[in-house]
C-alpha cells in the first residue's frame, strides 16, 4: 500500500501548479532491473557468438547442413567481382546483408565471413567454450535474479498494484487514447504520470510472464542433460531445434522491447527516468491546460510515496 506524505518546502513562491516528487521504485525493483540489464546484455552477446558457429534455424528434432532451414545467415562469393557477400535467407527468400549479417568488415582482415559482426558478440573472436561459459553463467544469474523479483512482486503486491491494468484502463476508448498519445509522442503529466499507462503494463506483463519464461525453458530444452531428466520439454516445444528457433525469435522480440523502452525513456526525460530507477525518486510534471489545478500556490509540495 502506498501512502503520500506531504512535505512543505518553505520560502518558495510559485504561480505554476504544484510540482511533486514521489518514491516510485522500491529498492528490490531497482536492483533486479540493473542486474537484468547486465544479464540480458551478456546473454545476447554470448548467444550471438554461439549462434555464429551454426547460423541456421530449423524446426523439429534435427538440424544440420543439407536440411532446409527456416532462417540462415551466410555468405557467398560474387561471381563477377569476386567479393564476399553476406546473404540472409528466410525460407526461399534471400536478402543481401553485407556489412551487417553474413559478412562484416574487420580492420585487420577486411571482409570476414560470419553471421553477426565481432563487435556484437562475446567473445569478439572465435571461442565457443568461452561463449558457452558466459552464457550459462549469466543464464543462472538471470534465473536467480528473476526468482527474487517474482517473490518480491507477489509478497509486496507490486504486480497487483503497479502492473495489473485497472478496469478503466482496459476500456477500448482508453487503450486507443493511449495508442494515439504514443503516436503523437505525448508523455503523461499530472495524475496520469502516477501510474504506468495500459500499454506499458501490458508490455511488462507479456515480457515478465511470457517472453522470459519461454526464453528460460527453451534454453533448457537445448541442454541434453536437462532433457534427459525432463523429456517433456521436447513435447512442449516440438523438438530441440524448434526450441532453438523459438529461443532465437523470442530473444529478438526482447531486443525490440528494449529498443522501444529506451526510446520511451528518451522521450519521457532521461534524467527523471534514470533518477527514478537509481534513487527511486520520480518527478511528476504538472498537468497543463484544463484540470491543471489552481495557480498562485504559495509553496511547492513534495509527496513521498512509501510502500508498506
Amino acid at each position: 500500500m502506498a501512502v503520500s506524505e506531504p512535505i512543505p518546502v518553505a520560502g518558495m513562491q510559485d504561480v505554476s501548479p504544484a510540482r511533486e516528487v514521489i518514491y516510485r521504485h522500491a529498492v528490490v525493483v531497482r536492483m533486479t532491473h540493473w542486474v537484468n540489464v547486465l544479464c540480458l546484455t551478456l546473454l545476447l552477446m554470448s548467444g550471438l557468438r554461439i549462434f555464429n558457429y551454426h547460423p541456421a534455424l530449423y524446426w523439429g528434432n534435427y538440424g544440420y547442413r543439407g536440411v532446409p532451414a527456416l532462417l540462415s545467415i551466410g555468405s557467398e562469393t560474387d561471381p563477377e567481382s569476386g567479393e564476399t557477400v553476406g546473404v540472409t535467407r528466410i525460407g526461399d527468400v534471400s536478402f543481401v546483408t553485407t556489412g551487417v549479417l553474413g559478412a562484416s568488415y574487420d580492420f585487420e582482415r577486411g571482409m570476414v565471413r560470419r553471421a553477426f559482426p565481432a563487435w556484437l558478440t562475446l567473445p569478439g573472436e572465435p571461442g565457443l567454450a568461452l561463449a558457452r561459459d558466459w552464457h550459462f553463467l549469466m543464464a543462472w544469474l538471470f534465473v536467480a535474479n528473476g526468482a527474487v523479483y517474482l517473490l518480491f512482486g507477489v509478497l509486496s503486491g507490486h504486480f497487483r498494484r503497479d502492473l495489473a491494468p485497472a478496469a478503466d484502463q482496459l476500456r477500448a476508448r482508453h487503450i486507443l487514447a493511449d495508442i494515439w498519445d504514443h503516436v503523437r509522442l505525448r508523455t503523461p503529466r499530472g495524475e496520469a504520470a502516477r501510474r504506468y499507462n495500459v500499454l506499458q503494463k501490458l508490455a511488462y506483463l507479456v515480457v515478465i510472464f511470457l517472453f522470459l519464461p519461454v526464453m528460460v525453458l527453451s534454453g533448457l530444452t537445448m541442454s541434453p542433460a536437462v532433457t534427459a531428466a525432463a523429456p517433456g520439454l521436447f513435447d512442449l516445444f516440438g523438438g530441440r531445434q524448434s526450441a532453438r528457433t523459438i529461443h532465437f525469435l523470442v530473444a529478438n522480440l526482447l531486443v525490440l522491447f528494449v529498443l522501444v523502452h529506451v526510446v520511451e525513456v528518451l522521450l519521457a526525460g532521461v534524467v527523471n527516468q534514470m533518477r527514478s530507477m537509481i534513487t527511486g525518486r520520480y518527478v511528476i510534471k504538472p498537468q497543463v491546460g484544463p484540470g491543471a489545478g489552481s495557480a498562485g500556490s504559495s509553496r511547492n509540495v513534495i509527496k513521498r510515496e512509501v510502500e508498506s
